[in-house]
């Protein structure tokens, strides 16, 4: 070998000697780091943009979850494929090419806003006082026709030339494509960063309290996983300033929009954060672009290693790579194998409920983070600006804190298998029934004519288009599909002024007033523009149900690294690979895909008012009635938890029964051979502050194995 490379493995030069590999090491760390946060902003930013797309491609909440889902769906195209071969490749490069796809489905999200055309909202407001004089909201219906509904009009001028692929497919398209780039960047990632740091700092590194030192590793390094929580923050953050901007901001003058970020009809520009997340990611690929395929290992952990292995390695480290490369036979005897021991995994009782548990918990979690700005939106009447901030600024630094805080009261307690999976359980159940309070916390429908109330305020009603018509309004010739709420004098909002039978108006923009209306029966019969902001009692309850909604969030959190290391060490060590792989693979495919589908579907359900299409067909949703909004949203999420509790509990019985059958047959076995390796996965070590020289290891393990999940 040349001579720099014999320098490098001199003992006497040992410490100066890794400072190639370790800087090295540490600039993949930063370029990981970078590209976590740029997928997590990415994602939260999608999640944030839920009402937002909508409302522009006037599509219900189920189209939505569709569209959310197809992330996982492109994750699980090609996750097998990646994790198997990916790391036989050059790595780095293969992260850097995701990160390219990841940039580039961004960008393809927001390529409908440039082709789709300008947004255009229902409205009967001037934009300027000179536009029309005299104008009538309610055109006076022939006589000929009887009172009731005007016929449907056909669809808009314009339409023949209007493309019969929906804009949202674009959208679908680019966040499969974002989630076909995702997928090399963790199993790849991590599994470099376990196969050239030192064992003591690797779980520093990546995250995940595995390590049994107690020595101090420099912050300056940072952590993987703290990183990708930031990414969430500032992926909500962006959510929230890009929601108070007009969709359509530098293509018209403002000064003609008629409507503000709390309208049901407002439209943020939704495409400006997909951008900035694209150039971002875009950015996070350069640096993996310039790193090598491998590090040479370090002399610390070549000096773990048996001497007649060590020789081999420092002799020949090209070998040592092609050693790695060579070690499955073929494919045919790895697909043989393959199924007996994935047999073998599930035939584990503890693992299986594991399994079954974490699955229905994700539903659960998937679906409620999912909606929940809308909840905020549509429930309490925040803007989605507002609702944005509040899920950046206070729920996610809750969950990262909890999680947190879960790992070092593991930690700090020596938690065993057994006082893990209490403590994941017991913090599980106390936020559960926290979260019955929610339901408490309701506010009331919103006051409108022929939807929630009658006409003359007294009576509730539920039902949808039906009593939009009453005697003050039958010789309006007005469109029943239009949603351009009004607010009388009476403090009951209408759906549009025609509805109201308005006679006149004057003024523009948001300060115009209608005038002569016959359906309002005090004062002037004056409305003005936008719905009527009368909800005071559910402002007041707002503070308490972000409050609540902090509190639960930490303490369900908790649970999460616990609940995290009882997958670790319920199973055989080397089956922890196949397990943590087949986990991810069955929570994406059976919770990630399917849950923002379903949990849409119910909460359109709830619709009272439903927009129209430019071109005809069903829009989305303009009001909800809010009751069975919280019953649907709330109680399909704890309705999940609570099944999930049962199967909690019988995981605790068999891993109880588990835990002491491996005590006996150790004791049998004189706490010695397999039985004792495999208590010792199941175990947490007495010791946890001894240093990996003189901790002792298991029986099967592999210093060159690669950690893929």
């Amino acid at each position: 070998m040349d001579p720099p490379h014999k320098e490098r493995r001199s003992p006497e030069n040992g410490p100066s000697s890794a400072r190639p590999c370790c800087s090295s090491l540490k600039m993949f760390l930063v370029a990981l780091s970078f590209a976590y946060f740029a997928k997590a902003l990415s994602g939260s930013y999608m999640k944030s943009t839920i009402t937002q797309l909508e409302r522009r491609f006037d599509i219900p909440s189920y189209l939505i979850g569709v569209i959310d889902g197809s992330f996982e769906i492109g994750n699980l195209l090609v996750i097998a494929f990646v994790s198997y071969f990916g790391a036989k490749l050059h790595r780095p490069k293969i992260i850097a090419m995701g990160c390219l796809l990841m940039s580039l489905g961004t960008f393809l999200i927001a390529l409908p806003h440039f082709i789709i055309g300008r947004y255009k909202f229902e409205t009967s407001i001037r934009s300027s006082v000179n536009s029309s004089s005299n104008l009538s909201p309610c055109p006076v219906r022939p006589s000929d026709l009887a009172t009731g509904p005007s016929p449907t009009s056909g669809p808009s001028s314009g339409c023949e030339h209007e493309s019969r692929l929906s804009m949202w497919i674009y959208v679908f398209l680019g966040n499969i494509l974002r989630g076909i780039g995702e997928t090399p960047v963790q199993p790849l990632g991590i599994s470099y960063i376990d196969d050239h740091a030192l064992e003591e700092n690797a779980a520093f590194y990546i995250g995940t309290s595995t390590s049994q030192t107690n020595q101090f590793v420099p912050p300056v390094l940072g952590c993987v996983q703290t990183i990708s929580v930031v990414g969430p923050v500032f992926g909500y953050i962006l959510g929230s300033v890009c929601a108070k901007i007009y969709v359509d901001i530098g293509f018209v003058n403002m000064e003609s929009i008629s409507i503000t970020p709390g309208d049901a009809r407002w439209v943020g520009a939704w495409w400006l954060g997909y951008l900035i997340a694209g150039l971002i990611t875009l950015l996070s690929a350069v640096p993996f672009w310039f790193l090598p395929k491998s590090l040479p290992l370090p002399e610390r952990r070549l000096a773990k290693y048996s001497p007649e292995r060590t020789s081999f390695i420092k002799d020949s480290p090209l070998l040592e790579h092609k050693y790695q490369a060579d070690e499955p036979a073929n494919f045919l005897e790895m697909a043989k194998d393959f199924l007996p021991t994935l047999r073998s995994l599930l035939g584990n009782p503890v693992y299986f409920l594991y399994l079954c548990v974490t699955i229905i918990q994700f539903n659960s979690l998937i679906g409620m983070v999912t909606y929940k700005p809308k909840y905020i939106e549509q429930h309490y009447g925040q803007s989605a600006s507002k609702a944005n901030f509040l899920m950046g600024v206070i729920n996610i630094p809750a969950v990262a804190l909890g999680m947190f805080s879960g790992g070092v009261i593991m930690k700090k307690f020596k938690l065993s298998i057994m006082g893990a999976a209490k403590f994941a359980l017991g913090t599980s159940l106390l936020g559960y029934f926290l979260s019955l309070f929610f339901f408490t916390m309701g506010c009331e429908n919103a006051s409108v004519a022929g939807i929630t109330r009658s006409y003359n305020g007294t009576e509730s009603l539920y039902k949808a288009d039906s009593s939009l018509w009453a005697s003050c309004n039958a010789n309006c010739k007005c469109p029943e599909t239009s949603w351009d709420p009004v607010c009388g004098e009476n403090g009951l909002t209408y759906v549009s002024p025609c509805l109201a039978g308005c006679r006149t108006s004057h003024g523009s923009g948001m300060d115009t007033v209608f005038e002569q209306c016959s359906c309002i029966a005090v004062g002037n019969h004056t409305a003005s523009a936008g719905q009527c902001n009368n909800r005071d009692s559910c402002h007041r309850v707002f503070p308490y149900f972000l409050a609540l909604s902090v509190i639960t969030s930490f303490i369900i959190s908790l649970g999460g690294t616990p609940g995290y290391m009882l997958l670790i060490r319920c199973i055989k060590p080397q089956l922890k690979s196949l397990a943590l792989g087949f986990h991810t693979l069955t929570t994406r495919t059976l919770a990630g895909i399917p849950a923002p589908i379903y949990f849409g579907a119910i909460i359109d359900t709830t619709c009272l008012k439903w927009g129209q299409k430019k071109c005809g067909g069903r829009g989305a949703c303009r009001i909800y009635n809010t009751t069975a909004y919280r019953i649907a949203y709330l109680g399909l999420t704890l309705g999940l938890r609570t099944a999930s509790f049962f199967l909690c509990i019988l995981g605790l019985v068999v891993l109880r029964r588990h835990v002491r059958r491996q005590e006996r047959n150790t004791l049998a076995n004189g706490g010695t051979g397999a039985a004792a390796g495999e208590l010792q996965a199941l175990r947490k070590e007495e010791n946890n502050s001894c240093n990996s020289d003189q901790c002792p290891r298991t029986a099967d393990y592999d210093p060159e194995r690669e950690t893929r999940l």
